[in-house]
């Protein structure tokens, strides 16, 4: 991979568009009428309190779940558009460019390191040798392919500071150093949307700022075919969302409540009765505020206020 450029990008038209999402389960609506952008370039985080349907919505986009209503349009940099509620899930990696995280580790623990960032790069090592013919043979198309594969592994290795590790076994790292290798797979396969859910799970606070480094450049960087990747978050590590998002979006009982920078979500007052409810007097404990970055007086109850 050559040398990384990183830069803001310009307003553009959105990568993913989420018109009117409705996703239902029986009586269950576990998302309701969801509309919201992201855009290539940027961290998108969405937040919530447990059960707000966050997971759900992540199942939509990516294929898991077919949404009972609404649209999902993904536009890829040179103009081609999926909508992806019509696509089954291994099209949508394949086709449309979208690869995911979970909230529980799904590594390859057998196989090396290195091994689980090549095979990430199946469909494009397959394509390389004819469907395995190539491989057989020993082409050059094949080889150059390998070749190519090996050093996009390598390249992410050493952005995710894995190098030194490419021999281990994944299932033998650390947590942290597996919930990062799980992203290098994510982007061997050269998305343009990154989705990831809860990646500070576990984690603790260097570790947290690692990945904090990580995905800034993940969003800043330009890939070999000269687009930005966009980067869909759940988050509940409140100290990372603030500080990487460009974007946020928060829901409650499956609804959008609010949308927009960092700084106008933390402020605004359906997101803070999301989280402390609707009683005034009821106190927010300080440690919870600071990490959600909420104004001095969103924890504090009445009789705080007037001391």
């Amino acid at each position: 991979m050559s040398a990384a450029m990183t830069e803001k990008p310009l307003l553009t038209a959105p990568l993913l568009t989420v018109e009117h999402l409705t996703m239902r389960f029986g009586g269950l609506v576990a998302n309701n009428d969801v509309s919201f952008e992201a855009r290539a370039g940027e961290i998108t985080a969405l937040i919530g309190p447990n059960g707000a349907g966050k997971t759900t919505l992540f199942n939509c986009v990516t294929g898991f779940y077919t949404p009972t209503v609404g649209r999902l349009c993904l536009r890829h940099p040179e103009g081609r558009e999926f909508l992806l509620e019509r696509m089954p899930g291994y099209r949508i990696a394949q086709l449309a460019g979208v690869a995911r995280t979970f909230q529980n580790i799904r590594l390859f623990g057998g196989m090396s390191v290195l091994e689980n960032l090549i095979v990430a790069q199946h469909n494009k090592l397959m394509r390389a040798s004819s469907f395995a013919i190539g491989g057989l043979l020993g082409l050059p198309s094949y080889r150059r392919a390998e070749h190519e594969a090996v050093e996009l592994a390598k390249y992410w290795l050493e952005r995710v500071r894995l190098t030194e590790f490419a021999d281990w076994e994944a299932g033998n790292l650390p947590y942290g150093a597996q919930r990062r290798l799980e992203i290098a797979r994510a982007m061997c396969t050269e998305p343009v949307l990154l989705c990831l859910d809860e990646p500070a799970a576990g984690l603790n606070p260097r570790e947290s700022g690692e990945l904090a480094e990580i995905l800034t450049f993940i969003r800043d960087v330009r890939t070999p075919q000269g687009h930005r990747t966009g980067v869909l978050l759940i988050e509940h590590d409140m100290s990372v969302v603030m500080r990487i998002s460009d974007h946020v979006v928060v829901l409650d009982y499956g609804r959008k409540i609010s949308d927009g920078d960092p700084e106008h979500v933390k402020n605004d007052p359906a997101v803070i009765r999301a989280y402390l409810g609707e009683d005034e007097d009821e106190a927010l404990p300080p440690e919870v505020a600071a990490d959600l970055h909420l104004p001095p007086t969103a924890g504090q109850t009445s009789a705080q206020k007037g001391a």
